[in-house]
């Protein structure tokens, strides 16, 4: 019995394997062996835009601390908080009666110098016609005279005093000395204001905005350097990344590079100026009515006004180590060879190769996993998406 289990249970074997071969897979049932198929794109020159982020910060151009001029009861504000003013808007209302009454005060006294005026030179007219004969004295002359003068001086020195008044009595109405967006109010209607009293509101502009961001000094002069022959601040355009990552629909342009490096960081802060325009159906003091809001932080791109032609290849086809980047080669044998490149001015998505790279060689893109300096690959076309250098170009 021993034996007849020794002898029949390889064929039983043979059998199962010869079912489980014909009920599996044509992929399992033959696995031809041979190259690894990877995408690869041809290296070719193309106008490439030059992009280059930093750290920035949104500013109003105009900022305007309300400050009451003179001391006065505070009677009204007629001005909605958060809301958007035009310039010479009415702000703050003081007490007038005071100020009306000094205004009063000082035209009295220029109607009493006038009169004394008036007085002192028909004096001196007399004085003068009575010097014609024997009973004129030169004293008398003298004397009329500088009265006259001393009069005169008086009645400049009340009209001054009518015109501090008048002054005085207009800084009871506080009016917006720009258009802008106002805060909110720091002094409730009853309280006393003066100059001593501190900041009442502050308005800040809303359009255009300003944006500052530091750029180390090593770039500051790479730029200068690519574009000072191109038309300097002409030659580049701002755009900026909100904080939600939306890009902002309007650019700017450059207008101020800072003229000292900062020591503690070595960087130069540079500014532009960019729109901001009220939203679509939006109107001034609506909420969120505007998208760039003073003091926020955004990411700022710099890019060139034209395009550069120059040879690229995509972002994900540059590897990296402790030597510097590479790319893997598909040669005209279908070998695949590392090669070490350098690269330029580049953008997000497109990798600007200096050296390394020939126009027209064959560059891995996809199934980079599976290759390795000289192992033979299929190579094909690579997919198109965003890894195509002309899509990520335009």
């Amino acid at each position: 019995m021993p034996f007849a289990v020794m002898r029949y249970r390889p064929f039983r074997c043979l059998a199962f394997a010869a079912a489980l071969a014909a009920a599996a897979p044509p992929a399992l049932a033959q696995m031809p062996g041979g190259p690894p198929a990877v995408g690869v794109i041809v290296a070719k020159k193309q106008p490439v835009t030059q992009v280059q982020e930093f750290i920035g910060r949104i500013g109003a151009v105009n900022r305007v601390n309300i400050v009451a001029r003179v001391t006065a009861q505070l009677e009204e504000t007629p001005f909605t908080e958060g809301s958007e003013v035009k310039k010479g808007d009415v702000l703050y209302r003081l007490e007038r009666p005071p100020f009306e009454a000094q205004v009063e005060s000082s035209q009295a006294n220029i109607a009493q110098y006038e009169a004394l005026l008036r007085n002192a030179t028909l004096t001196t007219q007399r004085a003068q016609q009575l010097l014609k004969t024997p009973a004129g004295q030169q004293s008398a002359v003298d004397s009329a005279l500088a009265q006259q003068q001393a009069y005169a001086a008086q009645l400049l020195g009340a009209q001054a005093q009518l015109k501090t008044s008048q002054i005085n009595l207009d800084y009871t109405t506080i009016t917006a000395p720009i258009d802008g967006k106002i805060a909110r109010n720091a002094v409730t209607i009853g309280n006393i204001v003066g100059p001593t009293s501190g900041t009442l509101t502050t308005i800040v502009s809303q359009d255009p905005m300003y944006v500052t961001f530091p750029v180390p000094s090593r770039q500051v002069l790479d730029l200068n350097a690519h574009y000072a022959g191109k038309g300097g601040f002409n030659a580049v355009v701002i755009r900026v990344r909100l904080p939600d990552g939306s890009l902002y629909g309007q650019t700017g342009k450059l207008d101020f590079i800072d003229p000292s490096v900062a020591s503690s960081t070595d960087t130069i802060v540079l500014r532009g100026t960019m729109p901001n325009p009220l939203a679509a159906n939006a109107k001034p003091g609506d909420l969120n009515a505007r998208t760039l809001v003073d003091g926020e932080f955004v990411t700022v791109l710099v890019e060139g006004v034209e395009p550069i032609v120059a040879l690229g290849i995509p972002r994900g086809a540059v590897l990296s180590d402790q030597q510097g980047n590479y790319v893997y080669v598909v040669g005209p044998d279908e070998t695949v060879s590392q090669r070490r490149i350098q690269l330029g001015q580049s953008t997000p998505a497109i990798a600007m190769v200096s050296a390394g790279l020939d126009e027209g060689e064959r560059v891995v893109v996809d199934g980079i996993q599976r290759v390795r300096p000289g192992i033979k690959v299929s190579a094909a076309p690579a997919s198109p998406g965003p890894a195509d250098p002309a899509k990520a170009g335009q």
